[in-house]
């Protein structure tokens, strides 16, 4: 999906990020793995050397800037802003040292303006605060300080210390595809001042939709700005067109809760179809991949919009009018209106009085804002990366990546009933003076009714788990039993680890098995690149021999190489349930020669079971699959054996000869879990 127009036109924000000549229509010669352009395109200009020059010695001014603010800087509130002129470093330095299209005049610009805030900042001021513009925030994912615009509330004043202030309402935008959206590009636009509300545009790590690290980047700023600015939890509207519409109606069905109101317009909000539709092409998936569909199809989680108003807008004529279709026929079959504004005789745009009547229609929703403790929930979920709503979370299910559904009710006389659908666990809470009445309540599940009294934790609220085995439910202490199983943000696949704080950890030792050992070595380095070229992030990268026990405990470690060539490797490759030594790698009686074969894997890591550990892969989509939002989805499943021997190409990293789904306890499954 391209970005087709000159300038998006949200609900409550303007920000004007043109469009380039790469950023084309979607044609045929994009079904072609075999002949990929590369994404981010190729610079079309080239520096002079004194420019180049003179923007290197600026980068590295403002680099030296940078450094001894993090050593000289006392207050923890200033510190905590050294992303904001972070954010200027990199918008000149990746260009420059990753070879991107770099426009002299906006880095001039944006060297300039970073050395300004890091003189104010070492004044004890930061003026920006109240001003909007680009700001930033520290990942925890890879270390990066990442952009997003920021638009004031018109007439804003920061409340002095103690002071209270209302709290506003605030508009996250997800913006269209722009191949060329470099940071520099970015901070070049404009967010735009509203009455009554901050507005933010998302830089969301560059063009893949807000999916995986972009989806993370989302909250990520929201925590940053809610340590910052009084932010009404309960007025957050979630907005996007083309690729940004993608984007909304992931997180409207995948965080149904979060939201006051969201609207999606245009976009796809599945993966058949869509491609077939728009992109005339025929999908053939791998079985697993198959089932990784379930993460981010939409359609999948229809159901979740029972708790989210939600208002899509197409173009009439618009081909991307395909998503709110396909969502509002899988919204009918779980009896559902899907509410939606159409611009006549409009394509890929905002028609003027369309955008108008959902303007006033959003304005409404929002003044009214969310209900942070709804009488029913409906709730429909595939994996345990997404398991909550409102007051309910699963924290256990039967099957990942089959369907698991949760209806609940609060009723009259302090009444709580649950209905569930392969879900093994699951805890409900509510904040003190939420629910319930005093004295007692009742929770019935599954028919099964429980009496019971409220369990406050030491602030006052009310948490309740409960578990299910083969004798039926039973309430728990806690909603960890402490054993080894898929859990929240440690359920698998692959792509899962690159969701949170990472390491990548280079062999440094000789592979018993050479084409082995090359191949590790070669992948290492692609994950790196384009973890980088498409997630806009340094990954930290170490030797195996340089891991500490604090990496350890505080990432996902994500290993290359074989046992013999990978030295933490070695560690842990006897407590995995895939065997791999320099003779096998081995599922039970199935077997594969290690001399040219090699694992794909992720495990809670044996040294830290709060972490993963990977095996030989950075995030599973590859170069074919940037040429499309939609194709940009999880490739391979919890492992995979790897025939070396079968080149690397656009889509894979060689021949993959095996793979599958660990069970809820990591596991090994009957034919791999396929069934």
């Amino acid at each position: 999906m391209r970005c087709r127009i000159a300038r998006i036109f949200l609900a409550s924000l303007i920000v004007a990020l043109p469009c380039t000549p790469s950023d084309r229509a979607d044609g045929l010669t994009d079904n072609l793995p075999d002949h990929v352009r590369p994404i981010p395109p190729l610079p079309r200009t080239k520096l002079s050397d004194a420019d180049r020059e003179e923007l290197e010695a600026g980068v590295a001014r403002l680099g030296r800037e940078i450094e001894a603010l993090r050593s000289e800087l006392k207050d923890a509130n200033l510190l905590l802003l050294l992303p904001d002129v972070q954010i200027y470093h990199n918008a000149v330095r990746y260009p420059l040292v990753y070879n991107e299209e770099i426009d002299l005049k906006a880095a001039r610009k944006a060297l300039e303006d970073g050395l300004n805030r890091a003189f104010e900042l070492r004044g004890g001021k930061a003026p920006w605060l109240t001003a909007g513009g680009p700001r930033g925030y520290l990942s925890k994912i890879d270390g990066s300080a990442q952009p997003y615009l920021l638009g004031m509330p018109v007439g804003f004043v920061m409340p002095a210390g103690g002071e209270k202030s209302k709290p506003f309402r605030i508009d996250f935008n997800e913006h269209g595809r722009g191949e060329d959206l470099t940071e520099l590009r970015f901070i070049n636009g404009k967010a735009a001042s509203v009455v009554g509300r901050f507005t933010v545009q998302l830089y969301g790590r560059y063009c893949c939709a807000n999916k995986f690290a972009g989806e993370i980047d989302l909250f990520e700023c929201l925590d940053s700005l809610k340590r910052q600015y009084p932010i009404d939890e309960n007025r957050i509207l979630n907005i996007g067109f083309s690729m940004g519409g993608a984007a909304c109606w992931q997180f409207a069905t995948h965080y149904p809760d979060v939201w006051a109101a969201a609207s999606p317009g245009a976009g796809f909000s599945e993966t058949r179809e869509f491609l077939h539709e728009f992109q005339n092409e025929t999908v053939q998936p791998a079985w697993y991949e198959q089932k990784l569909w379930h993460w981010y199809d939409c359609t999948d989680y229809a159901e979740n919009l029972f708790n989210c108003p939600t208002i899509a807008y197409s173009g009439e004529l618009d081909s991307q009018k395909q998503a709110a279709d396909i969502m509002e026929k899988y919204m009918a079959a779980e009896g559902l209106k899907l509410e939606r504004i159409i611009g006549p005789k409009t394509k890929h745009a905002y028609e003027k009085n369309a955008k108008m009547e959902l303007d006033k229609r959003l304005d409404e929703i929002l003044a009214k804002g969310r209900n942070p403790v709804p009488a029913k929930i409906r709730f429909t979920t595939w994996t345990l990366r997404y398991n909550r709503m409102f007051w309910l979370t699963v924290d256990g299910m039967g099957r990942e990546w089959e369907r698991a559904r949760v209806d609940a009710e609060i009723g009259g006389g302090g009444e709580i009933k649950v209905k569930t659908q392969n879900v093994t666990a699951f805890g409900i809470s509510f904040e003190p003076n939420q629910w319930p009445p005093k004295g007692w309540f009742t929770t019935t599940i599954d028919g099964t009714r429980f009496g019971q009294s409220p369990v406050p934790t030491k602030r006052g609220a009310l948490v309740m788990h409960f578990a299910r085995d083969e004798r039926g439910w039973r309430q728990t202490s806690s909603g960890d039993d402490g054993s080894l199983r898929k859990r929240h943000g440690l359920q698998g696949p692959i792509d899962d680890a690159f969701m949170d704080s990472f390491i990548i950890v280079r062999p440094t030792g000789t592979s018993a098995n050479a084409r082995v050992g090359a191949w590790a070595v070669a992948e290492c380095k692609h994950a790196i690149d384009h973890w980088r070229k498409q997630f806009r992030g340094e990954a930290r990268v170490k030797n195996d021999t340089d891991i500490t026990d604090a990496d350890i405990a505080d990432h996902n470690i994500v290993l290359f190489g074989d046992p013999s060539s990978n030295k933490l490797l070695a560690r842990l490759a006897g407590k995995l349930p895939i065997k791999w030594s320099a003779g096998e790698i081995a599922f039970g009686s199935e077997k594969f020669p290690a001399d040219h074969h090699a694992l794909i894997a992720i495990y809670p890591n044996p040294l830290n079971p709060k972490h993963y550990v990977v095996l030989n892969s950075g995030f599973t989509f590859r170069e074919y699959d940037y040429l499309n939002n939609a194709r940009q989805i999880a490739k391979l499943p919890d492992y995979a054996v790897v025939d070396v021997d079968i080149p690397v190409n656009a889509r894979t990293p060689g021949g993959i000869v095996q793979a599958g789904f660990f069970g809820e306890h990591w596991d090994l499954l009957p034919n791999h879990g396929k069934d």
